[in-house]
């Protein structure tokens, strides 16, 4: 779990850098197979006007243009909440290896709470998922930034 802890707290830097910018705070680190950060991200779809550019899509772009491969086998991306359907999505298309992620997501998640896409029989790809990592960290940059928004209102 030590190595998982560690790029989970650089995932956990990336959702304040997007918290602070006025995103949702969920960041992502991609890992290449040796240990490697191939590419960081946090949630954008605000200021990039994408309503795809979540941190797990963004980390898996950079990640490809980084490895010059659309394919990412091996690799691990860590987020701090957990996928939705669209990241989950992408990461098997991108054939990513292992998520980890940190908060549980009862109204979105799609690697276990809502639905589990990780586990559908058709699918040609399968992903190693661990859930729950620093999830109390994860969850408590999320609670704030959402008590501090509705803060404002």
């Amino acid at each position: 779990m030590g190595n998982d802890d560690f790029f989970m707290g650089l995932a956990l830097e990336q959702a304040q850098r997007g918290g602070l910018l006025g995103e949702v705070p969920v960041g992502a680190v991609l890992v290449a197979p040796e240990g490697i950060v191939l590419s960081s991200a946090h949630n954008n779809p605000i200021a990039s006007h994408d309503p795809t550019a979540h941190a797990e899509v963004v980390a898996i772009r950079k990640g490809c243009a980084s490895a010059k491969n659309y394919r990412l086998s091996g690799t691990v991306l860590y987020v701090t909440l957990e996928p939705c359907a669209m990241c989950v999505g992408a990461m098997l298309h991108a054939r990513v290896g292992r998520l980890v992620f940190g908060a549980y997501d009862p109204r979105h998640g799609s690697a276990g709470s809502v639905v589990d896409l990780t586990e559908v029989a058709c699918f040609n790809h399968r992903l190693e998922v661990t859930g729950g990592v620093m999830a109390e960290q994860c969850a408590d940059i999320l609670h704030r930034f959402f008590k501090a928004r509705r803060g404002r209102k």
